[in-house]
């Protein structure tokens, strides 16, 4: 008589308290599925790491004493579905039960509760111990409110788990150092040289593309870059906290064409997959800190943690207040499709080009390049947010739907209506040039508005505010673009019109 545990491909917690007794009586099940691979197309390199990392999961869990059920992808027992292969092992180890973590995505939730309303054994679900805030805290702290402020749960988590606090103030004596955190690169930057992993999974990918799972982007398999393992993911934090971090926060929003990285902590895999929690990560960026005041700026620890504590885990309060509603929502009424070109990179767009294969190429682009290169074009150009959706759950290796579905209809493409952001996050090509070297070798002139050598960016820019100016005008955060439109002539207002026309009417071959 056995009780089963089931352990999903992104609750990787080996300090979970499930895992402190051995019990003989105990089974702990990992699957490999089709039913998990094929609801969007995946990075090969999501795929392949999420399976090596789960893979050296069950090999720690059998070197603890545990014992462990662990049904690979082309197993020809494997049913390619969580609750099929659920009741093949209830029978072969003739379970008395079946418990599991509680899943972060809405999908997944549903799917085991409605497994453990017909299974045939009592089922049971436990939490992760990973976040800092259960399911509904967000909802309970806004509880009457019209607006979700970040900033707002941002210092009541502060507050409520001492962190970077001075009693009852903050730290330094503000909140939030964002204003420090916005420059670009000097022409002369030298970026960091990250050692790379000499680990080959080649015979992992061999297995995937046996399996007939259809993934996208491309890999090196002898030298896969992202953590697999609980070790490897604390290496990468330590490097960071020593060498990237005194350099994070000011160049956080910065892109340069040499780079595909900079100095971004590259941690969201790991801990998106739970190898290591956001109280540790948090803590030993505190540690660093508090032995490095003289050389590490307070402005990139804040800006850091603020990711952590605040947006991450106000991002996950948000999707599980909202869904599944929120998946629906096109407050825009955008329908255009995709750019094809966001499928290859193709395009003479500098930015976008760089922004688009750096993805395929690594499954990683950092928030900016997301918000600002990428969603600000889809937004502008009208794309459906049910493809943007799609296009950025399967590109990037962090991507799961309760952190990636907020940020993208929410943040990037405003679908919301306003939940997320209080405004669109637009800009004309001025601030990509800003913050990046991306439009000094680019085909189009980013400062021209009209003409065949226009940068998409500014005419779009526009038009885009021109043909929401009754669900936008009254916004306070954007009154100033329409006292900017207003004092246009008709005639340089129907250009720019003409010119963003012309340019979506031939998107793909921008």
């Amino acid at each position: 008589m056995k009780k089963i545990r089931l352990i999903l491909g992104d609750q990787l917690n080996l300090e979970h308290s499930w895992l402190d007794i051995i019990d003989p009586s105990v089974v702990y099940v990992m699957m490999e599925v089709r039913q998990e691979t094929d609801y969007v197309a995946h990075h090969i390199q999501k795929v392949m790491g999420i399976f090596a990392a789960m893979r050296l999961f069950a090999d720690s869990l059998r070197e603890k004493g545990h014992q462990v059920e662990y049904i690979k992808i082309n197993a020809a027992d494997n049913n390619q579905s969580i609750g099929l292969n659920l009741d093949s092992l209830i029978k072969k180890h003739n379970a008395t039960g079946v418990s599991y973590l509680l899943p972060d995505e809405y999908r997944l939730d549903q799917t085991l509760t409605a497994y453990a309303s017909t299974c045939q054994v009592p089922c049971n679900e436990t939490d992760t111990e990973h976040f800092l805030c259960n399911r509904t805290e967000l909802e309970e702290f806004f509880k009457a409110k019209k607006s979700y402020l970040m900033e707002s749960f941002y210092r009541h988590m502060r507050k409520k788990h001492d962190i970077l606090m001075d009693g009852d103030q903050p730290e330094s004596g503000q909140w939030n150092h964002d204003a420090s955190n916005r420059k670009s690169f000097p022409k002369q930057i030298v970026f960091p040289l990250r050692a790379e992993r000499a680990r080959d999974l080649s015979k992992l990918q061999e297995e995937i593309r046996k399996s007939g799972v259809t993934t996208i982007g491309t890999v090196d398999e002898t030298r896969f870059r992202w953590p697999i393992n609980r070790q490897e993911a604390l290496s990468d934090l330590d490097y960071f906290c020593n060498e990237l971090l005194p350099s994070y926060g000011q160049f956080q929003d910065a892109m340069h064409d040499g780079t595909h990285f900079g100095f971004h902590s590259l941690l969201s895999f790991a801990l998106n997959i739970k190898l290591i929690s956001p109280k540790e990560v948090i803590a030993l960026v505190i540690k660093k800190w508090e032995s490095k005041k003289d050389s590490l700026p307070f402005a990139a620890v804040e800006g850091f943690i603020r990711q952590i504590l605040g947006w991450r885990e106000y991002m996950r309060g948000i999707y599980w207040m909202q869904m599944p509603d929120y998946a629906l929502i096109n407050a825009l009424d955008h329908k255009k499709a995709l750019p094809e070109w966001f499928w290859t990179g193709k395009t003479k767009m500098k930015c976008l080009h760089h922004a688009i294969s750096q993805s395929l190429e690594t499954g990683y682009a950092h928030h900016i390049q997301r918000l600002m290169v990428t969603g600000n074009f889809a937004l502008l150009a009208g794309v459906n947010p049910d493809e943007v959706d799609q296009w950025y759950l399967g590109i990037y290796v962090d991507a799961f739907e309760w952190v990636e579905i907020t940020n993208t209809r929410g943040m990037s493409q405003f679908a919301d209506g306003g939940i997320v952001g209080s405004k669109p996050y637009t800009s004309s090509a001025n601030y990509i040039n800003k913050m990046s070297n991306y439009c000094k070798s680019c085909h189009y002139d980013h400062k021209l508005k009209t003409g065949d050598r226009a940068c998409p960016f500014n005419s779009m820019y526009w038009q885009f505010h021109a043909r929401h100016r009754d669900l936008l005008e009254k916004n306070p955060r954007i009154g100033m673009v329409y006292r900017t439109w207003d004092k246009m002539s008709e005639e340089k207002q129907q250009a720019l019109k003409n010119q963003a026309e012309t340019y979506l009417a031939r998107i793909n071959e921008l």
